[in-house]
């Protein structure tokens, strides 16, 4: 926890230069705090499996959806797998042959039997007769178990298949490509994307304020730009730890961006109903 709130500290000195991030500087003339508006999630997002790439379907900047194809990876081989084990999860013939058969079987046991009774057939012919009726019943259970066991295989390779296709596991926009068609990859990522919606603003506030600030308040997020944007957000995070040298403590707040229109990496201040 020391360490994330030093991190948050970093972040807040970078991105507000101009101030410094004391208790007795935190809180701005009008009763607002400072802040800064981020991603609520990144993802560099890398394949399962080693291979070449044949293709990466978006750009920096492109707005992508959940299970959105983010890139491709050279799957000839795959491809083909999954093409034969497809045309042997489609054969019924073998089922169909052994259906026939069976029923045939089971017609010549009845027949024997009602002539055994009538003592007109041996016992031989008997138990040849029945023997092959129970082996006909068994062989079709078999063809159909094989069968499953096709449509099994067929699954298999859809699935080694599908770790060729990365896909997004947000939704969100692309902030950088890292990989080419043609490069190999093994852990690499071969984009980042950002979740923005809903964002994350990120605030310091001085220790006096530490019992007042609860999990779900209703805050006023105000946009540092010329044409200034008022947001509703609520807390999620409130640290419970208070820094000693600052004497402030950090709080998270998650603002609703369902048309991604709020600018990320935005500064900010953030009103609370104290």
């Amino acid at each position: 926890m020391y360490y994330k709130m030093i991190s948050l500290m970093l972040i807040f000195l970078t991105v507000l230069c101009s101030h410094n991030i004391f208790a007795e500087d935190i809180l701005n003339s009008d009763n607002r705090f400072d802040c800064v508006i981020r991603p609520s999630l990144f993802v560099e997002l890398s394949s399962q499996v080693r291979g070449v790439l044949e293709s990466v379907e978006v750009e920096r900047g492109d707005l992508v959806e959940k299970d959105q194809l983010i890139a491709k990876l050279m799957s000839g081989v795959e491809t083909a797998s999954v093409r034969l084990a497809r045309a042997r999860a489609e054969m019924r013939i073998d089922i169909e042959t052994r259906t026939a058969e069976k029923a045939l079987r089971k017609r010549s046991f009845k027949q024997v039997e009602k002539l055994y009774k009538k003592e007109l057939a041996s016992l031989r012919e008997y138990d040849d007769a029945k023997t092959l009726s129970t082996i006909s019943h068994h062989e079709l259970r078999k063809a159909i178990e094989l069968m499953h066991l096709a449509e099994l295989e067929l699954a298999r390779t859809e699935e080694t298949l599908s770790l060729r296709h990365i896909k997004s596991p947000i939704s969100g926009v692309v902030v950088e490509r890292l990989k080419s068609p043609g490069e190999f990859i093994e852990e690499q990522a071969v984009v980042k994307i950002a979740q923005i919606n809903p964002l994350h603003v990120e605030t310091i506030v001085s220790e006096d304020q530490f019992n007042r600030i609860k999990v779900g308040m209703k805050v006023k997020v105000y946009t540092m730009t010329q044409d200034q944007m008022v947001y509703d957000a609520h807390v999620t995070i409130v640290d419970p730890i208070i820094d000693a040298m600052s004497g402030t403590f950090g709080v998270r707040l998650e603002l609703a961006n369902p048309e991604r229109k709020i600018p990320v990496g935005l500064r900010c201040e953030v009103s609370f109903d104290l």
